[in-house]
C-alpha cells in the first residue's frame, strides 16, 4: 500500500517537469514539421559530351558544358564515328549548379551518384563483372570569369551491375540495360559557388582498360545536398540546446560535489552522457559557412558515435545498479563483459567510417565499396559491428530481467523492512520502472518516426499546412535524445540537503548493515535523488 501511495505521489509531483518537457518535446517536432524545408535536395544532372583533341587532356583547360567559353559538342556518337573523333578525345563535362544558379555554405555537403545510359550493340556487347575505368577532374570557381581550381583528380574503377530484359538479338540493338546506380562522388563541404566535374573513359585494348563496357550513350549524375533552410533550422536548435544541456550539466555535477562521499559510477556516467550530448550540440557547423572545412561529415560520425556509446553504457549501468543485490557494481570493471562488446563495436565502425570518409578527405571520389578488398573489408566491420550489438542487446535483456525479477522479490518483502530500508527499495523500484518507461517511449518514437520517415512521401498536406515528415523526424528526435538527457540529470542528481534532525539512522531504525546498503546505490543516506527525495517526502505525508 505504501509503496502504491509512493509511486502515486511522486508521480504527480513530476507532473509538472513531465508536462514542461513534452511541451518542448512537441515544439521540437513542430519546428522541423511546419518551419523547416525537407532535409535534402536531389538534383539532375546530365553530362554534355565536349570535344578535346589535344595531345596533353591532364595539362589543359577545362571544358565548359555552357556558357561562353563553352566546348565543342558531340549531339551523340554517331556524329563522332563519322567525325572519326575517338574515345579518348570525348570528355563528359558537368557544371554544378545548372545555370543561372549558385551553391552556397548552407549546403553543408554535396554526394552526388552516377548512372550510365548503356545501350546494347552485337558487336559491343557488355561483358559479365565488367568494370569501367573513370578519369575524373574536379574544379571550383566562385565568380563567372575566373579561372577554375582544381580540387582533387583520379582515376577509379566501379562494378557494372547490369541487366537486359530482352533477349540479346539484332531486334533488341539500341535498347538499353538496367544498370545500378554507381557511388560518385562526397565532399564535407560547398565552400564555393560553382564547381565542374570532368569526365573521361580512357580506352586501352591492350590493358584491357574500358573494353567489353558495352556502347554508353550518356552519364547522369544525381546530386544531393542538404537544403539551406534546414540548416539554419538545425544551426538554431543546436545554439539553443547548447547551454540548456551545458546549464544543467554544471548544476548536476555541483550538486554532487557538494555531498560528502565520493561520487558514485552511475552520477559519474550520466555525467558523462551529459558531456556527450553537449559535443553534439555545440554548434561548430557555423564556422563551416565561412571555411572549407571537409571533415565536418567525419566530425559528426564521431560525435554521435561517441554519444551512442555512451547511451547503450549507461543503459547497462543503470540497470546494473539496480540489482538490490549484494554484488558490489560501483566500479566500471565490474560490467566489463558488457561495456567489452560496446568498445569493440565501436572501434570497428570507426575504422569503417576512416576507411570510408577519411580517404574522402584527399579523394572526394573514393568509395569503400568499389574493390572486392574494400567491399570485404567494409562487410568485415560492420559484421563485428552487428555481432557486438547482438550480444550488448542479450546482456541488456537478461539484466533487465534480473532487476524486475528482483524487484518482484523485494516487493514480497517489503512491509517486513525498517522504514528506511522500505524507503530506499520503493525509491529503486519507482525510479527504475520510471526511467524503463521514457526509455522505451523513446526508443519506440525514434523507431516509428524513422519508419514513418521512410514509407511517407516526405511530406503531408492537410488543407493548407504542409507538414514536412522528414524534417520533423530530424528535429524532433534531436530534441527528444536531448530532453532524454536533460531529464536525467534533473531527476537523479543528489539533493544538497541532509534528512534532518528528525530523521537521522537511530529514528528511522537503520542498523550499520541498513547504513551500508543504502551507500551501495545512488540513494546515499547522505543525500537522494530528485525522484527518490521526491518519494520519501509524499511517503511522510
Amino acid at each position: 500500500m505504501a509503496g502504491a501511495i509512493i509511486e502515486n505521489m511522486s508521480t504527480k509531483k513530476l507532473c509538472i517537469v513531465g508536462g514542461i518537457l513534452l511541451v518542448f518535446q512537441v515544439i521540437a517536432f513542430l519546428v522541423g514539421g511546419l518551419i523547416a524545408p525537407s532535409p535534402t535536395t536531389a538534383v539532375p544532372y546530365m553530362s554534355v559530351k565536349c570535344i578535346d583533341v589535344r595531345k596533353n587532356h591532364h595539362k589543359t583547360k577545362w571544358l565548359m558544358p555552357w556558357g561562353p567559353n563553352h566546348c565543342e559538342k558531340l549531339k551523340d556518337f554517331d556524329e563522332a564515328v563519322s567525325r572519326q573523333i575517338e574515345a579518348n578525345d570525348i570528355v563528359f563535362a558537368v557544371h554544378i549548379p545548372l545555370p543561372s544558379k549558385e551553391m552556397s555554405p548552407w549546403f553543408q555537403f554535396m554526394l552526388f551518384i552516377m548512372q550510365l545510359d548503356i545501350a546494347f550493340k552485337m558487336d559491343n556487347d557488355l561483358k559479365e563483372n565488367a568494370e569501367i575505368t573513370l578519369d575524373v577532374s574536379l574544379a571550383y570557381r566562385d565568380d563567372m570569369f575566373d579561372d577554375w581550381e582544381e580540387i582533387a583528380h583520379a582515376i577509379e574503377i566501379r562494378k557494372l551491375k547490369c541487366t537486359f530484359g530482352s533477349p540479346k538479338t539484332l531486334e533488341s540493338e539500341g535498347r538499353h540495360y538496367d544498370c545500378d546506380y554507381l557511388p560518385f562522388m562526397e565532399i564535407g563541404s560547398v565552400a564555393h559557388k560553382y564547381y565542374l566535374i570532368n569526365i573521361r573513359l580512357p580506352v586501352n585494348e591492350r590493358k584491357g582498360i574500358n573494353v567489353g563496357i558495352g556502347e554508353i550513350r550518356d552519364i547522369r549524375l544525381m546530386g544531393i545536398h542538404q537544403n539551406g533552410g534546414f540548416t539554419k533550422v538545425w544551426f538554431a536548435m543546436k545554439t539553443f540546446l547548447t547551454p540548456s544541456i551545458l546549464i544543467i550539466m554544471v548544476w548536476y555535477w555541483r550538486r554532487i560535489t557538494l555531498m560528502t562521499r565520493a561520487p558514485v559510477l552511475l552520477e559519474k556516467v550520466i555525467f558523462a552522457l551529459g558531456i556527450s550530448m553537449t559535443f553534439i550540440n555545440i554548434p561548430v557547423e557555423w564556422f563551416s559557412i565561412g571555411f572549407d572545412w571537409t571533415w565536418m561529415l567525419l566530425f559528426g560520425d564521431i560525435r554521435q558515435g561517441i554519444f551512442y556509446a555512451m547511451l547503450l553504457s549507461f543503459w547497462i549501468i543503470f540497470c546494473g545498479e539496480h540489482m538490490m543485490d549484494q554484488n558490489e557494481r560501483n566500479h566500471l570493471l565490474g560490467y566489463w563483459k558488457q561495456v567489452g562488446p560496446i568498445a569493440v563495436g565501436s572501434f570497428c565502425l570507426f575504422i569503417f567510417d576512416m576507411c570510408e570518409r577519411g580517404v574522402q578527405l584527399k579523394n572526394p571520389f573514393y568509395s569503400i565499396w568499389t574493390t572486392e578488398v574494400g567491399t570485404e573489408l567494409a562487410m568485415a566491420f560492420i559484421i563485428v559491428a552487428g555481432i557486438c550489438l547482438c550480444l550488448y542487446f542479450l546482456f541488456l535483456c537478461f539484466m533487465v530481467f534480473q532487476v524486475f525479477r528482483n524487484i518482484s522479490g523485494k516487493q514480497s518483502s517489503l512491509p517486513a523492512m525498517s522504514k528506511a530500508r522500505r524507503l530506499h527499495y520503493e525509491g529503486l523500484i519507482f525510479r527504475f520502472k520510471f526511467l524503463m518507461l521514457i526509455t522505451l517511449a523513446c526508443a519506440a518514437m525514434t523507431v516509428i518516426f524513422f519508419i514513418v520517415s521512410q514509407v511517407t512521401e516526405g511530406h503531408w498536406k492537410w488543407g493548407d499546412i504542409t507538414i514536412q515528415v522528414n524534417s520533423a523526424f530530424f528535429t524532433g528526435i534531436y530534441g527528444m535524445w536531448n530532453l532524454y538527457v536533460f531529464a536525467l540529470m534533473f531527476l537523479y542528481a543528489p539533493s544538497h540537503k541532509n534528512y534532518g534532525e528528525d530523521q537521522s539512522n537511530g529514528d528511522l531504525g537503520v542498523n550499520s548493515g541498513e547504513e551500508l546498503q543504502l551507500t551501495t546505490t545512488i540513494t546515499h543516506v547522505d543525500g537522494p535523488t530528485e525522484v527518490y527525495k521526491l518519494a520519501r517526502k509524499e511517503a511522510q505525508e
